[in-house]
């Protein structure tokens, strides 16, 4: 059996939501659970969890953390989550992923080995940077001395970076009224 290193799962939870009106869409419910709910289920083993946002009351197992400017982006909450991290594994996940689970956290950790890093690619072939695990010390090297507005695609692309296809649902995030209708 093949020891597979201690993971951390780093959760970004910020963002406005201008598509939806600007609701706290983390705390959006799909399927009697919220969205944040579903990534810290999916990310049970981790640790720690951190997510990157505003506090919520309910999640008494993760540590919290934001980025110095808030709302500056992706990468700057990514750069806040790895400071509460020592894992050699991260687990990047965003908080508007309906069909996140479990299987698709160990499928990524499992490919990772021989990478910098594993990102869960959607049926159309685009690469879901925020459905992912990475090696902390290639995370740590990619990020900008700057990285407040930085590009996720940008910082990471240039990393050596294995695709996982996903299995159905497992891409889809919530964005619009429209996306949320479809997961109630």
């Amino acid at each position: 059996m093949t020891h597979r290193p201690r993971f951390a799962g780093i959760v970004l939870a910020g963002g406005s939501a201008r598509r939806l009106s600007g609701v706290d869409k983390p705390e959006l419910r799909v399927g009697g659970i919220s969205l944040l709910g579903r990534a810290v289920e999916a990310l049970t083993g981790a640790e720690p969890v951190v997510v990157c946002g505003p506090r919520r009351p309910g999640y008494d197992t993760v540590v919290w953390t934001r980025e110095d400017l808030p709302g500056a982006g992706p990468v700057a909450a990514l750069a806040a989550g790895l400071e509460a991290v020592d894992a050699e594994i991260v687990v990047l996940l965003a908080a508007d992923l309906p069909g996140i689970r479990r299987s698709t956290v160990d499928r990524l950790r499992s490919t990772v080995e021989n990478t910098d890093g594993a990102v869960l690619v959607d049926a159309a072939g685009a690469r879901q940077w925020l459905v992912s695990a990475w090696h902390a010390a290639a995370l740590r090297a990619a990020m900008p001395e700057h990285p407040e507005n930085a590009s996720l695609r940008r910082t990471l692309a240039g990393l050596r970076i294995a695709e996982v296809a996903a299995e159905p649902g497992e891409s889809e995030d919530i964005d619009t009224p429209e996306d949320l209708e479809k997961h109630r």
